[in-house]
């Protein structure tokens, strides 16, 4: 009977026999492999890693070291695929955790089968040969992120499902949800202001794989199209990921303002003095709630969407639904608002405007695409400066202008924040917009 010690000894010596025999055929991923210590868990069958161990269960590793020992090279070259996508960090952002896991285990195995090193070389299935050649056709790129959304938006089929589970993947992922801490231990945390020191280490972590991730990118990059082949799309993924990227939500707050709505004010009622008037003098509180709350939110903003040649109509109809869920999600935005949406070539063809949150909604169903011609940029930043002349936009934060980036621009900085929102086929090609506005990507 062997112990635990031994049980530690031996996992952590066939990882460390797994990660050797990778670095030998892949230096560049030197600083990925060392990014993660093991830990013998057995609250796991299998192996798994919540970016900064790989967490292992002694007996299955010893089994497939002896049987299977390509599936286990295979296994831990997908983990830092995971890593590297930093694919644990996004979940708690997807309401389908399993879908999100799936899509996860297709987006790494996608590029693990693209690379031709002997070490983890396996015969692709024909499933898998299928399903790449689908999602390419509909997505493009295979990223996590672009797979989920493609399944959210087709019709679901569990078993479908189910047989593409079975078939890619690999590794437990029930460390990511351990990621997040149970809801009364967050609570309690808030009020402390403390993070528990696990979480605190997978925070500090994120970074270190972001890192990583930029550091390979280089690597191959500098070497050019030398053993192309082998490396297979992973040079390509880490550029799209390395782009600058961030939630709509977390950039509408740069568009914020700080005012006063009618609403009730819960976070500064206090319920001692609510409670003491009940208990004292029967139905008589002696405070109540505020009818007014001091809240940042989006009161003005500008929305352009380029309907030029350039931009396919599917393409369009992509920024147009970009467009009506930022305007959904309610909860950026005053109940009274002042949002104009422009639609512009190389002139304007359309502006609507939108003063009630309630109708949100309705102007967003109702978009129509006028134009199709040429490319220019100018008129919408000229009729916004009109527009600020005349008072009908009177404390402008800032302009999203969607488009695929092409086309003549303001020479002059503005005063006030501009995002050009590029559509992700265009993250590859390198679009340089004015120095004093900013590039997000879709």
């Amino acid at each position: 009977m062997k112990t635990r010690i031994e049980l530690e000894e031996m996992g952590q010596k066939v990882l460390g026999s797994v990660r050797t025999e990778l670095y030998l055929s892949m230096h560049f991923m030197g600083s990925a492999l060392n990014s993660l210590d093991y830990k013998m868990d057995l609250l796991t069958r299998t192996v798994g890693t919540d970016a900064v161990y790989i967490r292992y269960n002694p007996t299955y590793l010893l089994q497939m070291y002896v049987e299977r020992p390509d599936i286990l090279n295979r296994t831990y070259m997908h983990m830092l695929m995971h890593c590297l996508f930093r694919h644990m960090y996004s979940a708690k952002e997807y309401e389908d955790s399993q879908l999100w896991d799936l899509c996860c285990d297709i987006a790494a195995e996608s590029v693990v089968d693209s690379m031709d090193y002997p070490t983890i070389l396996r015969v692709t299935s024909d499933l898998r040969e299928e399903w790449y050649s689908k999602l390419k056709e509909e997505i493009g790129v295979l990223t996590a992120e672009k797979i989920y959304h493609y399944f959210i938006l087709k019709k679901r089929d569990p078993y479908e499902e189910e047989s593409l589970r079975q078939e890619f993947e690999l590794c437990d992922h029930s460390f990511w949800e351990r990621m997040e801490p149970p809801e009364d231990e967050k609570r309690q945390n808030e009020k402390e202001e403390i993070i528990p020191p696990p979480m605190l280490l997978i925070q500090q972590k994120e970074k270190e794989w972001d890192e990583n991730a930029k550091r390979i990118q280089s690597e191959l990059e500098m070497n050019g199209q030398e053993g192309a082949d082998e490396k297979g799309s992973l040079e390509w993924l880490l550029k799209i990921q390395n782009k600058s990227r961030r939630s709509y939500t977390e950039f509408l707050k740069k568009f914020a303002v700080l005012r006063e709505e009618i609403t009730l004010d819960l976070d500064s009622f206090d319920y001692g003095f609510y409670m003491y008037g009940l208990e004292t003098y029967g139905n008589m509180p002696l405070i109540e709630e505020n009818e007014y709350a001091e809240l940042r939110k989006v009161e003005e903003l500008v929305i352009a969407i380029d309907t030029s040649a350039s931009c396919k109509e599917t393409k369009v109809q992509k920024f147009l639904n970009e467009t009506a869920a930022i305007l959904k999600n309610q909860e950026n935005f005053f109940k009274k608002v002042n949002i104009y949406i422009i639609e512009c070539d190389d002139q304007i063809q359309q502006v609507i405007h939108i003063d009630e949150l309630s109708d949100m909604e309705k102007y967003a169903k109702a978009f129509s695409v006028k134009g199709g011609y040429g490319t220019d940029f100018r008129p919408v930043f000229e009729l916004v400066d009109d527009m600020i002349s005349s008072g009908k936009i009177k404390n402008l934060k800032g302009l999203m202008y969607f488009t695929d980036g092409r086309g003549k621009y303001p020479t002059n900085a503005v005063g006030y924040d501009v995002a050009f929102v590029i559509d992700e086929e265009n993250e590859i090609e390198e679009i340089k917009v004015p120095k004093w506005a900013l590039k997000v990507y879709l």
